[in-house]
């Protein structure tokens, strides 16, 4: 049994997961009455084996899973401090995406200009004041750390960044629109150890203006760049506690067993 929200995290939420099931093909169940605080301005990451659910939680978070016919959802995600829930039928999805960002496994920018993928979500919103996107765009590029790397070739293909810096540029491209979360699905991957470090060192400046959820099975990653922890099996949230807590004094023997490599 997982803890309440309330006895492990004393800090403001961001999100509340409340008995969440998920459904593919409205036949799979693939998330299991699941129940998962998000502290506000902290990075919250997701661990266990590949095929327990992680990334099916994340893309709950954001609506990606909409995309797709007879998918199906049973519980909420309460965004707070409003307590919207962001699957109702009457939130609009795409309103979701802008406020509730998502960067991928692998980099994927836009066939377009450095500048245009990260005005794109502006534009989406509506925005076409070019002094108000130039600004925007500059300050996602800062906050991603690429501005002065890119500040004098905004108009160069995405494509001709190394693999590095396209994962910043996507990072800048979910911070433009001012999201409320960012979701980071194995966001280092695909990327070598000296990228790695510097997507790290990034999320963790990130999260004094922005709360990060990142899936990774990275179990070193999650120790550096994350400050609370679910350990997920079969669809189930296992455990949820401080990073410290779960990497160190489990409660949960299957927890115990994954965090130690026994696993299996």
């Amino acid at each position: 049994m997982v803890e309440t929200a309330s006895s492990i995290i004393e800090k403001p939420l961001k999100a509340a997961v409340n008995y969440l099931n998920f459904y593919y093909g409205g036949k799979v169940h693939a998330l299991k009455d699941i129940s998962m605080p998000v502290a506000d301005k902290q990075v919250t990451a997701l661990i266990g084996p590949s095929g327990c659910g992680k990334t099916t939680l994340l893309r709950c978070f954001n609506r990606m899973h909409d995309l797709y016919p007879g998918n199906r959802y049973r519980g909420e995600i309460a965004l707070e401090p409003d307590g919207i829930n962001l699957l109702s039928h009457k939130v609009d999805p795409i309103e979701v995406r802008m406020r509730i960002s998502m960067v991928f496994q692998r980099p994927n920018p836009f066939p377009k200009s450095i500048y245009e993928n990260v005005a794109y979500g502006l534009r989406v919103r509506g925005e076409s004041r070019r002094g108000i996107i130039d600004e925007k765009v500059e300050i996602a590029l800062q906050n991603a750390a690429l501005w002065n790397e890119v500040k004098d070739r905004l108009n160069d293909l995405a494509f001709n960044l190394s693999g590095g810096q396209q994962q910043r540029l996507c990072i800048a491209r979910a911070l433009a629109t001012d999201p409320e979360i960012v979701l980071f699905d194995e966001p280092t991957s695909a990327l070598d150890p000296i990228a790695t470090a510097s997507i790290e060192e990034l999320i963790t400046q990130l999260k004094k203006t922005v709360t990060i959820l990142i899936v990774t099975h990275n179990m070193q990653q999650a120790t550096r760049v994350s400050d609370y922890t679910g350990f997920m099996y079969l669809g189930e949230l296992v455990e949820f506690n401080e990073t410290e807590v779960i990497f160190n004094h489990p409660s949960q023997s299957k927890t115990a067993d994954y965090v130690s490599g026994r696993f299996g």
